[in-house]
């Protein structure tokens, strides 16, 4: 064997003697010695499995977070002050948040296969020039493989042979219908999409059969070429992690600042004892740090993630259910994703007449439409001649699916025909029936047609011929009526559909003498009558339009990235309301730097004959320009990208496992339109965060105050280290978790994305934290000072204090339900009823925390009388009321969201 390898990429260029002489073998094969010793030399035909953390791993990286390392330093600080329940209730929130973000991850890897699942299991190899069925992973650089319908290329193929092959490459190159293969070299510079001399590993045979010479295996094939992409890829934060950390960074500085100030304020200005001002420190420390923050955002995430569950939506990591709401550009795949990769017949040109038909995929639903108004096909006699030739020249078959959709044995544009054939009424089985088969000769790619013979149980023969349109109609002399075929009218209407992006199919019939029983080439003569034409393609999913709609109404762009030629792309582009002007091919990019392949980008929404490579770098073009971008993709050719883009998202059903190996995101019903409902989804929880952030930050800030006030005044601590995490842990986060089922806002849809270098802690919202809590600190100061004015003992003004602070975030519940809209209304309190749920339960715990004498003893609590409580509900009422006033100052001036 040649010891110096063929470069991957030459292999097509080559004639199939030179690369079986460089490869040293013969079209016999192998002998099986010698395909022991490559075996040993190249190792098995089999991808590497991808490498997944292990449950110790994944567990630990949920800790990984600098609000977390915080918490426990707090923990760690308070068990070395020998309050241990204060660092159990911290270690246990802790706890939880990582234990929810555990079983989240696990349950979304289990729902996934390994990658290498990809290559064929077995193969049929010629070895010793004899014919043996063997383990796909034993094929080595040399052997010579069989291929036929159905079966799973299982290695790169230099083709050496090919009778009517045609293989199914849209897991490989988005092209949405099988492509005709032939032993022929192609030219060097061939695009992947275009070497037709080449079968690739992982994609299908759709017809025919082939023998072919291995020329690469495991990771040397295209496959494993994209899985190398994907592993050179480093996974990118989400903006809510990019965010949340920021935020944390933040806090931990404020709080380090202002606990050091106040230490040395106490210390040195106040001449508090050391120990004294350290625990008044670590109070304040405990008061300040938004203990239940993780485990709200966790919470609020997995809610999410379960509400996009229910929308078919699978999340493999919590933080992409926010991501989608972020994004600025929605990259996709086209076949499979925003088609159903389903040939579908959309048009008949018949003589005289066009014809529209509606509906896609394999299902027999849709009709026919002549400009613009539905027709009865069963009485247009040109639709039904069209359509019975149709369903009688065709090897395929329908049939319903298990999963209840209508599935295809054989060839797709036999499918798109026989699906059009029963939309026009016709039964497949009367059909056969009626005029039964009794020849035929089958499509070739020297012939480029397929005829059949038929008689009617009367005597009368008669054949049908479809196929290539150039050939059909260099076989047909009549039209219409028996009128002389016009091959310049027809050819001027196959252009304009071909520019449409439609593949034309021929459809004919002639009389055959009576008894004819047999059919060869021979009769295939120029005598038969065009029936039509029919335009083929892959068209949009009509929800699809829809969706994509939706998105460009909430300011995310759509890019459509397909390997199909660009006339077929911008066809599907304009139908779908994409840019479609001046494509931007695969082979434009490579000819383009940065700066105007950015250009180019601002012209067109529309990418054709893209590479996994093209993809990779359309996607960091964008990113490096400013956006968030999601890619959406169901092939391997997608996975690379898929992994490289701020969130992933892959198709569950038709998608390959690498796609959805790489991906954040995986849609269970391969739909486009699950994407507009995950942006919404994705918003909503942003906002139902933020909402988070507005309730639980003023809390942290009117406690944090209160004791800034006691250290600068020298008074006695308001409230104690216990008693605040009583209130930060159970009370806020009982309360707080109520935000998590908050519907959307209204017009989440109809607002641009927000810019990724927004903060989390926007200025609207930084004013909103300081104004809510200095209304809860000037509260719960008042009742303190009210308390201990009229007699009242420290322990009671405590008990006042927290209930003040409980009281105030019961009423501010309901203003933070919606960022400026008012609250004067009834669906305050019925738009949300599991906030009227943890408003009840709070205010038991808050009566248990009051009055139950174990908690008294635990907490330092004690009764308090009737005057305080109205005191506590009046301020409480007060404060609403203020905040309330100030959503209306922003309703005045205009502002919607924070």
């Amino acid at each position: 064997m040649n010891s110096d390898p063929i470069p991957s990429d030459t292999w097509h260029a080559l004639e199939t003697a030179v690369a079986l002489r460089q490869l040293s073998t013969a079209e016999t094969g192998l002998s099986g010695a010698e395909a022991r010793e490559r075996l040993s030399r190249h190792g098995p035909n089999r991808l590497a499995a991808a490498p997944r953390p292990g449950w110790l791993r994944r567990f630990a990286r949920q800790f990984h977070n600098l609000l977390i390392y915080t918490l426990l330093v707090a923990a760690a600080t308070t068990v070395w002050l020998g309050d241990h329940l204060d660092a159990a209730v911290i270690f246990g929130v802790v706890l939880i948040n990582a234990v929810i973000g555990f079983i989240q991850e696990g349950k979304a890897e289990r729902a996934l296969e390994a990658v290498h699942a990809m290559l064929a299991s077995r193969a049929m190899v010629l070895r010793d020039g004899e014919r043996h069925e063997i383990d796909a992973a034993d094929l080595v650089p040399g052997d010579v493989v069989l291929i036929e319908s159905g079966t799973r290329v299982p290695a790169d193929l230099r083709l050496l042979t090919t009778k009517n092959l045609r293989i199914d490459e849209a897991a490989l190159t988005g092209e949405s219908v099988p492509v005709d293969k032939d032993p022929a070299p192609v030219a060097a510079v061939a695009p992947l999409a275009e070497r037709c001399d080449m079968a690739y590993a992982g994609t299908v045979v759709a017809v025919g059969q082939g023998t072919g010479l291995v020329v690469a295996t495991a990771g040397h094939t295209e496959i494993g070429r994209i899985g190398r992409l994907v592993s050179g890829v480093q996974s990118l934060a989400t903006p809510l992690t990019r965010r949340l950390d920021q935020f944390a960074r933040q806090i931990t500085l404020f709080i380090l600042l202002v606990s050091v100030a106040t230490f040395l304020w106490g210390s040195r200005v106040g001449g508090l004892p050391a120990l004294d001002i350290f625990l008044a420190v670590v109070g304040l420390a405990v008061a300040a740090i938004p203990e239940g923050l993780p485990a709200i955002v966790t919470i609020t995430l997995a809610i999410g993630t379960a509400a996009m569950a229910r929308q078919r939506a699978i999340v493999r990591r919590l933080p992409a259910v926010e991501t989608l709401g972020s994004v600025g550009v929605i990259c996709t795949d086209k076949t499979g994703t925003l088609t159903k990769n389903e040939m579908t017949a959309v048009r008949l040109l018949l003589p005289g007449q066009r014809v529209d038909v509606s509906g896609a995929g394999y299902a027999p639903e849709g009709g026919f439409h002549v400009d613009g108004q539905a027709i009865d096909a069963e009485r247009d006699g040109g639709v039904m001649r069209l359509a019975r030739c149709a369903l009688l020249c065709n090897d395929a078959q329908l049939h319903h699916s298990e999963a209840g959709g209508w599935a295809l044995a054989g060839d797709p544009t036999e499918g798109a025909l026989l699906a059009l054939a029963r939309k026009a009424g016709l039964d497949p089985a009367q059909e056969a029936a009626r005029t039964p088969r009794i020849d035929s000769i089958p499509f070739e790619s020297e012939h480029r047609y397929m005829a059949t013979l038929h008689h009617d149980h009367a005597g009368r023969a008669f054949a049908l011929l479809k196929g290539a349109p150039e050939r059909v109609l260099a076989l047909c002399v009549h039209g219409a009526a028996e009128q002389p075929l016009e091959q310049a009218a027809w050819q001027a209407r196959m252009d304009e559909a071909a520019g449409e992006g439609q593949r034309m199919l021929a459809l004919a019939e002639c009389e055959l003498p009576a008894g004819t029983r047999e059919l060869a080439t021979s009769d295939i003569t120029p005598r038969f009558t065009l029936l039509g034409l029919v335009g083929l393609m892959d068209p949009p999913r009509p929800e699809a339009v829809t969706a994509v709609a939706e998105c460009q109404a909430a300011g995310v762009r759509v890019v459509m990235i397909t390997g199909d030629h660009a006339t077929t792309a911008a066809a599907i582009g304009a139908s779908l309301g994409l840019r479609d002007g001046h494509p931007i091919s695969g082979a434009e990019i490579d000819t383009l730097d940065d700066a105007a392949l950015s250009a180019r980008l601002a012209q067109t929404d529309v990418i054709a004959r893209a590479s996994p490579e093209h993809k990779l770098r359309l996607v960091a073009n964008l990113q490096a320009g400013g956006q968030l971008v999601a890619m959406t993709g169901d092939g391997v050719n997608d996975a690379p990208a898929l992994k490289t883009a701020d969130i992933g998202v892959a198709m569950g059903q038709r998608g390959t496992d690498a796609a959805r190996e790489a991906a954040d995101l995986v849609l269970t019903d391969d739909n486009f339109a699950t994407i507009a409902g995950a942006v919404r989804e994705g918003r909503t929880v942003f906002d139902n965060i933020k909402k988070s952030l507005l309730f639980i930050l003023p809390t942290n800030g009117g406690e944090a105050g209160l004791i800034l006030i006691a250290v600068f005044a020298g008074l006695a601590m308001p409230v104690t280290a216990a008693q605040i995490l009583w209130v930060n842990m159970v009370t806020s986060i009982t309360l707080d978790m109520a935000l998590a089922f908050e519907p959307a806002e209204d017009g989440v849809m109809q607002r641009p994305p927000r810019p990724a270098s927004e903060p989390l802690i926007t200025r609207l919202l930084f004013m909103r934290v300081v104004y809510v809590s200095l209304l809860m600190m000037g509260a719960a100061f008042w009742v303190y000072h009210w308390e201990l004015g009229r007699g009242s003992g420290l322990d009671v003004a405590r008990t006042a204090v927290v209930n003040m602070l409980v009281m105030s975030e019961v009423f501010y519940l309901f203003n933070v339900r919606h960022f400026t809209a008012s609250a004067w209304r009834w669906e305050t309190l019925t738009g949300n009823r599991i906030a009227v749920w943890a408003c009840g339960i709070t205010l038991v715990l808050q009566a248990l925390f009051t009055y139950a004498p174990p908690m008294q003893a635990l907490f330092g609590t004690a009764a308090l009388d009737a005057a305080s409580w109205a005191l506590i509900v009046a301020l409480a009422a007060g404060k609403f009321v203020l905040v309330e006033i100030e959503k209306a100052v922003l309703r005045r001036f205009g502002v919607r969201r924070m």
